[in-house]
């Protein structure tokens, strides 16, 4: 039996499926530069950035650098692939429209929400805005689509 597929819930799928790679990406990539070569690159950046060594974003990063060992980057890394497995079965759920991504994807949006909207009133940067906004589209979305399925199985 062949399901009707919403459109949006492709659109929605390609954007999961690309935050996963994203993450991806960035978590092995830490990785794979190792703490040594991030600390050694992130000093390299402050300095041609022209910064003061002892301003307070300098000294902010070179704290928290301080604690970055192999070790770290492992769970780092393994957290990201564990955070785009999530995001690929989601993708690949939304896709072929299985009603359980579909409950999924609202919830996993939904957890967002305050973070986003404490982020927006405490900095007001556009990227805050455009996340927020991009994130209340999806999550209204979702509601529309399973409110439909429901609607559709109450009428048969």
């Amino acid at each position: 039996m062949e399901r009707h597929q919403p459109k949006g819930l492709r659109a929605i799928a390609i954007l999961e499926a690309g935050k996963g790679l994203l993450a991806l990406i960035v978590g092995l990539a830490l990785h794979e530069l190792g703490g040594a070569e991030i600390q050694a690159l992130c000093e390299q950046m402050l300095r041609h950035l022209r910064l003061n060594p002892a301003g307070e974003i300098p000294s902010v990063i070179h704290k928290a650098l301080a604690s970055v060992d192999d070790r770290n980057l492992t769970l780092f890394a393994l957290g990201t692939v564990l955070y785009a497995s999530v995001r690929f079965v989601e993708a690949y759920g939304l896709w072929r429209a299985f009603g359980w991504t579909e409950w999924f994807a609202l919830a996993s949006g939904a957890i967002y929400l305050p973070f986003e909207v404490y982020e927006v009133i405490t900095t007001g940067k556009t990227m805050a805005y455009l996340a927020l906004g991009m994130n209340l589209v999806v999550i209204g979305y979702m509601a529309k689509v399973i409110q439909g399925r429901y609607r559709q199985r109450k009428g048969n």
